[in-house]
Parts: C-alpha cells; structure tokens; sequence
C-alpha cells in the first residue's frame, strides 16, 4: 500500500516593509509579458524608493492619475513603464494596467 501524501506545508507570512514590492506580487513569467497598454513598452516592478517618493506626493495631495482622478491611496506596489515615466498600481496583487489609471512618476 503506498504511503498517504503529505500534507501541504502552510505558508508562514513574511514580514515586509510598507511600499516595499512583493516579490511574490507578480509571477516573473507574467512580469515578463506584460507590458503598457498604452505605448506597448515592457514593465518592471517598481523599486521600494519609487515607492516611497511617489506615496510621499501622495500623502503630500494633489496626485492624479492619467484620467484626472486624485489618487487618495498610497500604493503597495506598482509597475514602473520602460521610459520611467508612469507607474501603473498593484492593487490587492493585482496591476491595473489601465491607460487612465497610470501615474505620472515626473511632476504632474
């Protein structure tokens, strides 16, 4: 008779800095796909000190996003575009890869 399958190990949380990215946010094949809708380019995870800048202008006000809308929420994780130019949110591990919810990484 063969041996009963083990149990899965339970997955022990790990602590992580606020606005740090989540390396475990986005699979690294998925990373590798996508890409800006709007221009195409590729995307990488946006660094802890994007991070942190833009959440700074964030707390600070008078963020919008590409569609106008003020952006009220300090970002956990975010998707920088080639250029440098716009970061695209990660929202519950999810990225929003809308055009209108794109944020402009230079002064509005």
């Amino acid at each position: 008779m063969a041996p009963a399958p083990a149990a899965p190990t339970p997955r022990i949380p790990t602590p992580r800095i606020p606005g740090a990215p989540r390396p475990d946010v986005i699979d690294k094949e998925l990373l590798e796909i996508l890409a800006c809708p709007e221009t195409h380019q590729r995307l990488a995870l946006a660094s802890p000190e994007v991070l942190s800048a833009l959440n700074e202008r964030v707390r600070a006000g008078g963020v919008r996003n590409v569609g106008g809308e003020a952006v009220a929420e300090e970002l956990d994780g975010g998707l920088v575009r080639e250029d440098g130019t716009l970061v695209y949110p990660i929202r519950d591990e999810i990225p929003v890869l809308l055009i209108d919810e794109g944020i402009r990484l230079a002064g509005e």
